[in-house]
């Protein structure tokens, strides 16, 4: 029955060099991924924030949207400034549904001819379903199934890919260009999910392995598994769609309002006109909504896992952890959560249930750590 559930499983172009470099590979969203390799997550969580993290990230959708209304055609499902978009620029986007939810968050790249959109592996067939559906006959969809992407993120990233393609220098956080890399035609774009410098690079399945073992080739990269990116994003404030943001969350309760753009807004000159644009806009005029989500640092060491119930000085049920782990750069037990808003004030005292005992928490603003993206 393993076998055959482990054969049912999606491998990533990279997968031979994963069981090569010594990688414990975990379903995760279909695909055979690597959560860590024998160096251990907490050694690739720190070699990413000193050097440089080498991630597979080929399970995630990679799409084109091509034709002149594709801009406008996108903006109609997102709180996002889409038209505006300069050309060699990405933009963090959410998809929302009719009462206000998140249905995925996801990144969009301006090409000029096309917009280029990546999306989360768990998503990516609803994702593509939902963009068919509201397709025109002037825009076509592309879906990307024959490319790999791969992360490099950490202070030396950029010196590193420099020495395959010196252009790259010249970009700042959220330029994306078209890019040869050692006679490889790539999209890279200046950016990651860690909270470092960084690239995220989509790669032509057939030259994936080849690209990524000459990045492995510097002495500055490691491979780096699923648990480290966990970690990282989590110490760097990221949610984790599916987690800390789902279809019954707003981004206004998400603590995303700086996701929908001001055009978008109420005051704005493409004001809604987007799914649950009453509701969201309406969240933030009134500023009334029963939960949100902030960051909370524990006193002690144990980590505080997803689930766990949060608490009031008095025993009242507030809350529950959506992400939680020891930080190992931040140097202490972290976490993320839903609280009823009369809690969301900084400093303010929560308690974590965890094996029977209230563990105090604070909250506290994110990101845990120090973001680094360069903005030139």
């Amino acid at each position: 029955m393993a076998e055959q559930q482990s054969s049912a499983l999606n491998k990533t172009p990279l997968y031979d060099l994963h069981l090569e470099l010594g990688a414990k590979m975990v379903p995760f969203a279909g695909y055979e991924m690597p959560v860590q390799y024998p160096a251990g997550v907490k050694k690739e969580h720190l070699h990413t924030r000193e050097q440089a993290g080498l991630f597979d990230v080929s399970h995630m959708g990679q799409l084109f949207l091509r034709g002149d209304s594709a801009a406008a055609m996108l903006e109609s499902l997102v709180p996002v400034d889409i038209i505006d978009l300069a050309v060699g620029k990405q933009r963090y986007a959410v998809f929302t549904n009719e009462q206000g939810g998140i249905l995925d968050d996801l990144m969009v790249t301006n090409y000029g001819d096309c917009l280029y959109l990546v999306v989360n592996a768990a998503c990516k067939t609803e994702d593509i379903n939902h963009l068919r559906a509201h397709l025109t006959d002037a825009v076509t969809l592309e879906t990307l199934d024959d490319r790999a992407l791969i992360a490099l993120q950490g202070p030396k990233a950029a010196t590193v890919l420099a020495r395959i393609a010196p252009e790259v220098a010249d970009m700042v956080f959220m330029d994306s260009r078209r890019i040869s890399l050692d006679g490889v035609d790539c999209f890279v774009s200046r950016s990651g999910y860690t909270g470092e410098d960084g690239f995220e690079i989509s790669i032509p399945a057939e030259e994936a392995e080849r690209l990524t073992r000459l990045l492995l080739s510097y002495e500055e990269v490691e491979a780096v598994g699923l648990g480290a990116r966990d970690s990282l994003r989590l110490e760097s404030g990221l949610c984790l769609y599916g987690h800390d943001i789902d279809t019954t969350t707003t981004p206004i309760e998400g603590s995303l309002i700086w996701a929908i753009s001001k055009v978008r807004r109420a005051d704005g000159e493409r004001a809604g006109g987007f799914p649950g644009a009453d509701i969201i806009l309406g969240q933030i005029a009134s500023k009334d909504y029963s939960r949100k989500r902030v960051g909370l640092i524990g006193e002690g060491r144990a980590p505080v896992r997803e689930g766990t119930e949060l608490f009031d000085a008095d025993g009242n049920a507030i809350g529950r952890v959506t992400s939680g782990t020891f930080g190992p750069s931040a140097g202490a037990s972290i976490a993320m959560g839903y609280v009823v808003t009369a809690f969301a004030t900084l400093d303010t005292a929560v308690y974590a249930e965890v094996r029977g005992k209230k563990l105090p928490m604070t909250v506290s603003k994110m990101p845990f750590v120090e973001q680094r993206y360069y903005r030139g």
